[in-house]
């Protein structure tokens, strides 16, 4: 009876005891997934745009005008033609290097410690990580000096064994202690992400094979956390050479650096053009290096630096 029943409720059979065709229907259409991450992204598409495409736009029109607004490549040659604008680039993109060594040399031990702890203490070691993140700036930068100082406790330190102490402020040291102090957080955390994707069972297999320990972290953990390691480079670079706080602070009156510069010729001189002009060849000098970290990465991997 119920297999009647439902007979009875279903479509009409066909002559032949047959369930009819289905009726011809149309393509199904999909919304494609690359539209889902359109909408999704537009608004993080409109914010970039308003915030940093638009201002960029108004950086290289300006630094190709004049003060009274007529066209002009002068801001240009007069920059690439003075030696002293040039050693300063050269001089800003050292200390970028030298602070991304710093870091690295710093972070890399940090950062294989961290993998091997619990996860308890590796949110409070991260927590300590990145704190220097929490203070502001300007704070940070004066710690320093007092810590630097003629009268801090490093130079008491070096009294207390009867040498003298050296300069460490308003120098290249001063910078890049206070810039490493600064992004130390930016290279650690790309190489714990790089770090924690090893798989644990290589070095025990390597061992098993007969490799000691230094072995394996040479010829295992070392090249696998690569990926990591530059990407922490590529971010602290581009950072370090765009800072103006902390190289103001601990440079002091001797240590100048680009975005000095550019606010210089911005609040000082009146001169928003030539102030453009600097900025934009950071800005184009950084980006170049950022593609030859780019391309270095493609070649050893590096589709997984971002994952």
């Amino acid at each position: 009876m119920a297999a009647t029943a439902r007979v009875a409720r279903g479509p009409a059979l066909t002559p032949g005891g047959s369930a009819p065709a289905p009726p011809a229907t149309g393509p199904v259409k999909r919304r494609g997934p690359w539209r889902t991450g359109l909408l999704l992204a537009s608004p993080a598409i409109a914010v970039l745009a308003l915030l940093f495409v638009a201002p960029l736009f108004m950086l290289v029109y300006n630094s190709f005008r004049t003060q009274a607004g007529d066209p002009t490549l002068d801001n240009y040659t007069r920059f690439l033609g003075d030696s002293f604008y040039r050693g300063v680039l050269w001089h800003t993109l050292w200390i970028g290097a030298l602070t991304t060594l710093g870091c690295l040399v710093v972070g890399y031990p940090f950062a294989v410690y961290l993998r091997g702890r619990s996860p308890r203490a590796r949110n409070y070691l991260s927590l300590v990580l990145l704190s220097p993140l929490l203070i502001s700036m300007v704070t940070r930068a004066y710690g320093w000096l007092v810590l630097l100082g003629p009268k801090g406790p490093v130079a008491d330190a070096f009294h207390a064994v009867g040498l003298d102490a050296p300069k460490m402020l308003y120098n290249d040291t001063a910078v890049v202690v206070g810039m490493v102090h600064v992004m130390l957080a930016y290279m650690v955390l790309p190489l714990m992400g790089s770090l924690d994707r090893i798989d644990p069972a290589l070095t025990p297999a390597a061992k098993g094979l007969g490799a000691g320990g230094w072995t394996c972290f040479w010829r295992i953990t070392v090249p696998l956390s690569l990926p990591g390691m530059l990407a922490g480079s590529l971010i602290v670079f581009s950072l370090t050479v765009s800072s103006f706080v902390t190289p103001a602070i601990l440079g002091g009156p001797t240590v100048k650096l680009m975005p000095y510069f550019v606010y210089t010729e911005a609040t000082s001189n009146l001169n928003w053009p030539y102030a453009a002009a600097i900025g934009f060849v950071l800005i184009v000098v950084t980006t170049v290096l950022t593609a030859g970290y780019a391309r270095l990465l493609r070649g050893r991997g590096g589709k997984e630096v971002f994952a």
